[in-house]
C-alpha cells in the first residue's frame, strides 16, 4: 500500500524580491504550502494569485514591536510550519558613515531579525515533538568588519551568532531543531543596485543551492565555490594588514 508523504509547510519572510521571492517560488513548484510575509502586501497578494500552494500572506514589517505577534499569528493560520526562512535585510555601502543609514541597518538586521527568530523559536517549540528547520540568510560579509559598509558587515556576523546560539539552546533543551545559516557572496538584487561588485551571483542560481541545502539539512553552506575561497583568503589575513586595505566595494 502506498502511502502519501506529508505536505511540507514553510514561512517565508521577505518573500517579495530578489532571494526570498526565488526560494518562496521554487518551494511552491515543489509542493510547499506557503505562508510568504514581507513589507509590500500588493506584491505577496500578486503571488498568491499567480503560485500554488500560498495559503496566507501577511504585512510585516520587522522594526515594527507588533511584528512577532503577525508572526505568530501566520503561522497559527498554517498550523504548523516545518520550515522558516529568512531573507529579510538590508544594507548600503556607506563610506560616509551616514548615520541614518547605520542604524535603519541594525534596526532591520539586528532588532528586527531578532524578534522575527525568537518569535518563531518560542511559539514553534511549544510543542516539544514538532520538528522545526530554520534557515536564514547572512553574507560572506561576517567574514570580516567592511570599511564600505560597517553595520552591514557586523548585523551579518551577528546573525550568524545568533543562529549557532539557537542551535546550542536547541540542543540544551533536547528540541528537534535545525539550522542553516546561507552565506551568498554578492548577489544581484536591489540590495547591491548600482554597484561593481566582481562576481555577481543571480538570484534563481543562488535559491536553487539554498534549497538543495535545506533540503539536505546542511548546518552552513557558502554559495558559492568562488566565494569559499574568497573567505579562506579572507580569513588568512591579519587584523593589522585588513584594516589599512583600501577596500571600497
Amino acid at each position: 500500500m502506498e502511502t502519501t508523504q506529508p505536505v511540507k509547510k514553510a514561512l517565508v519572510m521577505g518573500a517579495t524580491s530578489g532571494i526570498g521571492k526565488e526560494v518562496a517560488h521554487l518551494l511552491a513548484m515543489k509542493g510547499w504550502q506557503l505562508a510568504l510575509a514581507g513589507r509590500r502586501i500588493d506584491v505577496l497578494r500578486q503571488l498568491q494569485s499567480e503560485w500554488p500552494g500560498i495559503r496566507a500572506v501577511a504585512q510585516i514589517d520587522l522594526t515594527d514591536s507588533q511584528a512577532p505577534t503577525l508572526i505568530r499569528q501566520l503561522i497559527d493560520t498554517m498550523g504548523s510550519i516545518d520550515l522558516y526562512f529568512h531573507s529579510s535585510g538590508i544594507g548600503f555601502q556607506n563610506v560616509a558613515l551616514d548615520p541614518e543609514k547605520e542604524e535603519r541597518t541594525v534596526a532591520t538586521n539586528a532588532v528586527g531579525f531578532t524578534r522575527a527568530l525568537t518569535a518563531v523559536f518560542n511559539h514553534c517549540t511549544s510543542d516539544p515533538s514538532q520538528p522545526l528547520h530554520i534557515a536564514v540568510i547572512s553574507s560572506i560579509a561576517r567574514t570580516k568588519g567592511l570599511g564600505a559598509a560597517p553595520a552591514y558587515s557586523a548585523t551579518k556576523r551577528f546573525q550568524s551568532h545568533y543562529v549557532e546560539g539557537l542551535q546550542q539552546l536547541a540542543a540544551i533543551r533536547r528540541l528537534p531543531v535545525t539550522f542553516t545559516d546561507v552565506r551568498p557572496g554578492f548577489v544581484d538584487t536591489a540590495l547591491i543596485e548600482g554597484s561593481d561588485f566582481p562576481l555577481k551571483l543571480q538570484p534563481a542560481r543562488v535559491a536553487r543551492q539554498i534549497v538543495r541545502a535545506v533540503e539536505r539539512r546542511r548546518s552552513v553552506v557558502t554559495i558559492d565555490w568562488r566565494y569559499r575561497l574568497l573567505v579562506a583568503a579572507w580569513r588568512l589575513v591579519p587584523r593589522w594588514l585588513w584594516v589599512r586595505l583600501p577596500i571600497r566595494r
